[in-house]
């Protein structure tokens, strides 16, 4: 996600669907709440597109899907549609949905300074009552920063920080990925 998410509406989530469907911003949905969501930046494109390229090369061939910022993420038990930065699922079941998907094994949010308190709070929790969900990779954009928080046993999830130099590791996906690679061109010192 870009920006701050600034209240637009309430809706039942069919009615937030078929209005979602004929706007030309995009905007979440929280249990009755709708949110519009606001651009990126430049450096938020970067690191996403980034990430996007090393999942695709190190799932070809997998029957696991990656999705990028324009495709909603349902979390039922939550009564939320979210836009991740980059969500893959493996699932039989989500390939067949060509709008939503609700069983994703890896969700990756890029933070900036006015979503890190959302995406660690409010998102972290809808997400962590996704039962297929194994890892929750939050990406800094101010320094060479991802925090992989993996699923352990029961309800408790592990933090595992990364920094410039390391290796991101995705076991949920049998991956590995530089952190420089996620933070290819992008340039510290003009942020």
């Amino acid at each position: 996600m870009g920006n701050a998410l600034e209240k637009t509406a309430e809706f039942t989530p069919e009615a937030y669907l078929a209005w979602e469907s004929e706007q030309s911003e995009r905007h979440e949905y929280l249990n009755g709440e709708v949110f519009l969501m606001t651009g990126a930046t430049t450096t938020h494109n970067v690191i996403g597109g980034n990430f996007l390229v090393a999942l695709r090369n190190g799932l070809r061939g997998k029957p696991c899907r990656i999705y990028m910022a324009d495709v909603k993420l349902r979390v039922e038990t939550s009564n939320c549609y979210f836009y991740p930065d980059l969500m893959v699922t493996c699932s039989a079941d989500d390939r067949r949905q060509p709008l939503v998907q609700s069983e994703p094994t890896v969700v990756v949010e890029v933070l900036s300074d006015s979503t890190a308190g959302y995406d660690q709070g409010t998102k972290f929790a809808a997400y962590r009552q996704l039962s297929t969900l194994r890892e929750y990779v939050l990406v800094a954009q101010e320094d060479a920063r991802v925090l992989v928080y993996r699923r352990g046993e029961g309800v408790e999830w592990i933090v595992h920080p990364y920094g410039a130099g390391e290796t991101v590791s995705l076991p949920s996906l049998e991956l590995n990925i530089p952190v420089d690679v996620i933070y290819e061109d992008v340039d510290f010192d003009s942020l």
